[in-house]
């Protein structure tokens, strides 16, 4: 049989093609997402052969979980629900008789910190043992971890090594006593564990206790801290504050810290120091005193000429978040044109005979509120 020329080139061309090892690749090659989020890969060959099947595996060879499916003809692979497990690489494997050919995804799966202690606690030790708790967490990106102890912002000195931080006491004493926090942190998210040490004291040494380790009150109150503590003879109990002496308006009486009238000043870390021939306890109390508004403004009083340009600064002392509103007085409204600001400004560009006036700033918290008055006087 003859065949002219153009049927043998077309023939060759064809030919080639379905003899052809397929070349894979997959789009994304790479893709990050946050726990609990979908996302999917699309295998396709890219040099016009064909595939008698396309096989998705994991790279470690293990076999796809349950929230992972595959499309039609198996060119999609779907991670639904994302979780940490199914971060990895995934391969695609197209192959006809003439070969196979394997491109790669990689997957991350961002979560939110979890921790783990060891020993998990409540730890029951004995006055002078050694302690020491491993805190390990898993999380993407790699947590930050941390130690505290419950009712202090301070942060602990702990050893790190290999994504485990270690609090450790080479003896404990009383005053070790209480509650820790490993604090993992991470762009995800923050996650605490906390462990409770009890420290059992030996030859009538002191424990010391208090009756509340957080309190917030409110300026100008009356604040009891009642200290109490164990131990043979019978200690004797002190009170001192962190970093700094006591308020001046407190008394000290059978245990009990009384403090006068506090201010905001007074907020800080309390200490009751149980003391025996034996030794010493400390137990800790941490206040913080809130404030209601007190409000100025800045001038209190402006004459300007029509045209001029008024900018009055509404300023308030107190607890945060503090919210400013500008009223006139005798006036249902603001005058058109007023303008006023989250951080207390009232602003007029171009003053009016009309804008002269009292103007009342509110200052208010969730404690109380204050008022201040400005006076404006436009003449020509």
């Amino acid at each position: 049989m003859d065949f002219s020329p153009g049927v043998v080139i077309l023939c060759s061309l064809l030919c080639s093609v379905a003899g052809q090892a397929p070349v894979v690749s997959v789009e994304p090659r790479s893709a990050t997402v946050r726990q609990g989020e979908s996302v999917s890969f699309r295998c396709q060959v890219s040099n016009g052969a064909t595939a008698s099947s396309l096989v998705w595996k994991r790279a470690n060879n293990q076999a796809l979980q349950d929230n992972i499916k595959l499309g039609p003809g198996g060119s999609v692979l779907t991670v639904a629900n994302a979780r940490p497990g199914n971060q990895g690489q995934y391969r695609c494997t197209a192959s006809n008789s003439a070969g196979r050919s394997t491109a790669t995804a990689v997957l991350n799966v961002k979560f939110a910190p979890k921790v783990q202690l060891t020993p998990a606690g409540p730890l029951r030790v004995r006055m002078g043992e050694p302690v020491s708790v491993e805190c390990r967490a898993t999380g993407r990106p790699r947590p930050k971890l941390t130690w505290k102890r419950q009712g202090s912002t301070l942060q602990l000195v702990t050893t790190e090594t290999n994504d485990v931080n270690t609090i450790q006491w080479p003896a404990v004493h009383p005053e070790d006593s209480g509650v820790y926090i490993c604090q993992a942190e991470n762009n995800e998210g923050v996650t605490e564990v906390k462990v409770e040490v009890i420290v059992e004291g030996g030859l009538g040494a002191p424990v010391a206790s208090v009756s509340t380790t957080e309190m917030t009150v409110v300026e100008g109150q009356t604040v009891t801290m009642e200290c109490q503590a164990t131990g043979s003879p019978v200690p004797v109990i002190t009170w001192s504050k962190l970093r700094a002496p006591l308020p001046w308006k407190h008394t000290v009486a059978g245990g009990v810290l009384t403090l006068t009238s506090v201010g905001r000043q007074d907020s800080g870390q309390y200490i009751c120091n149980a003391t025996n021939v034996h030794g010493y306890s400390e137990a800790y109390t941490q206040m913080e005193v809130e404030s209601p508004p007190y409000a100025t403004c800045l001038p209190d009083q402006v004459r300007l000429q029509p045209g001029d340009a008024l900018r009055v600064q509404c300023l308030a002392h107190g607890s945060h978040p503090i919210r400013f509103q500008w009223s006139r007085a005798g006036r249902a409204s603001l005058p058109a044109g007023a303008e006023t600001t989250k951080d207390g400004k009232l602003l007029i560009a171009h003053v009016k005979l009309s804008d002269s006036g009292t103007y009342k700033c509110v200052a208010t918290n969730h404690i109380g509120s204050s008022e201040t008055l400005a006076k404006v006087i436009v003449k020509a």
